[in-house]
């Protein structure tokens, strides 16, 4: 950038921040930021702009760079805040110094032009940058957690566990469902275990060959893999498709997959019979005896 384009713009930076903060203001609904309150736009304008500034004084500086793009993204902000702000930078700081001038020849103009560009263009790319990176960064962390959460198997009596099924089911999550089915079972010392699938919205063939195939993987450890959630459409399906299902115990609710399972593991639920208090037995408890 020329040296005393880059005096001036510092010079008189409260000028343009001012230009720029009335032209940003009058595009805050075309960049979807129109919800957010006046106090937190203005402010956040403010660091925008104390960002561009800072990299025109520091060029190798990209820290400021880095923290802003990141509070955008924790914010929910979009990416055009960012470009749209910048572009307006550009038209007001060339405007200012265009007007600094009386007699503007073709060479002066050239210069101005080639001097903001060559200081707002790498700082475009630096904020988008960075911005898309903070992004999948933070998109690859939720798609973990959220891949940690897709496929529980939670064991809920000795020798039982149950793995509640909800949502889409898909080959990367049916994979997933595997994997910590079997390593699940072995973990817990499972001898029977129930796959809820009460929660998936749509079992076609692909899903239903899916939860076979993991009920079987379950039947060769050496465990006893019960389906329940059966409805009757996914009944329809399953039959449509012609899958056996005769090696694996099906319920339609959890509760009656849960009774099978004690069946199989040598236990029942019992009615414990209410414990009946006498008068003279009220009487003891309230003297405290």
């Amino acid at each position: 950038m020329d040296v005393k384009l880059k005096e001036l713009i510092i010079n008189n930076s409260d000028s343009i921040v001012d230009n720029w903060m009335n032209e940003v203001g009058k595009i805050k609904s075309g960049n979807y930021t129109a919800s957010i309150s006046d106090e937190l736009y203005v402010n956040t304008n403010r660091e925008f702009v104390n960002v561009i500034f800072t990299s025109i004084q520091n060029e190798s500086s990209s820290k400021s760079v880095e923290e802003f793009s990141e509070k955008i993204i924790n914010l929910g902000w979009p990416l055009s805040y960012i470009t749209d702000g910048l572009q307006v930078f550009r038209r007001v700081t060339i405007e200012f110094l265009l007007k600094q001038t009386e007699k503007v020849d073709t060479n002066h103009f050239q210069n101005v032009l080639t001097s903001v560009d060559e200081w707002v263009e790498p700082l475009i790319r630096q904020l988008v940058n960075e911005y898309s990176g903070s992004w999948e960064n933070i998109l690859s962390l939720q798609r973990v957690a959220l891949q940690e959460l897709s496929a529980p198997l939670i064991p809920v009596m000795e020798g039982i566990t149950v793995m509640p099924l909800i949502g889409t089911i898909d080959t990367d999550r049916a994979k997933l469902i595997m994997e910590n089915l079997l390593e699940g079972t072995i973990k817990h010392n499972s001898e029977v275990v129930l796959i809820d699938i009460t929660g998936v919205p749509v079992v076609d063939t692909m899903v239903a060959h899916h939860i076979i195939q993991a009920a079987e993987a379950v039947r060769l450890i050496g465990s006893t893999c019960i389906l329940v959630g059966i409805r009757p459409e996914i009944a329809q399906t399953i039959v449509n498709i012609g899958i056996d299902l005769s090696k694996f115990p099906t319920r339609s609710t959890l509760k009656k997959g849960f009774t099978k399972a004690l069946e199989i593991t040598g236990r029942e639920v019992v009615d414990l019979p209410a414990k009946e208090n006498g008068i003279e037995d009220i009487m003891r408890s309230l003297k405290g005896e």
